[in-house]
């Protein structure tokens, strides 16, 4: 098991790739066979199912901005809880969505991703900026 200060270490270290919008960087940080779930759509296995699920968006942000709110670490560090709201700013406009989110770390990895947001709110936001979510997020 992770020492809890390393598994926050990198799930800090996952949200500042993201906020780069760098798509190796967050893929470096998941297991090769991690699984992802934006609740509620259908979960993804492996690098290449998130890839093609995080690139479209990740590709037309000029940045992202992962703001913590709090914070929770198991004890043993297998666990991260985080709250927090991730914004999208694009050429067109700035998205943010309140997210919960769950990482379960092994290995250094994230092993299992899964967050939990109101895509209703996010796809019309979305739609209000001239944007299109990506691909398989509907209202």
């Amino acid at each position: 098991m992770a020492q809890p200060e390393d598994a926050e270490a990198l799930v800090r270290a996952f949200a500042a790739a993201w906020d780069r919008c760098d798509i190796e960087g967050v893929l470096a940080m998941l297991a090769p066979d991690a699984v992802y779930q934006n609740m509620p759509l259908p979960a993804m296995t492996g690098q290449d199912e998130i890839r093609t699920f995080i690139t479209p968006s990740m590709s037309a942000a000029e940045r992202m901005d992962w703001q913590f709110l709090h914070i929770l670490v198991d004890a043993d560090g297998s666990r991260v809880m985080t709250e927090r709201v991730d914004s999208f700013i694009f050429p067109a406009g700035k998205v943010s969505v309140p997210v919960m989110g769950i990482f379960e770390i092994g290995g250094g990895l994230i092993l299992r991703w899964r967050d939990y947001a109101d895509i209703g709110s996010f796809v019309r936001d979305m739609a209000a900026i001239g944007m299109a979510p990506g691909p398989g997020i509907t209202a």
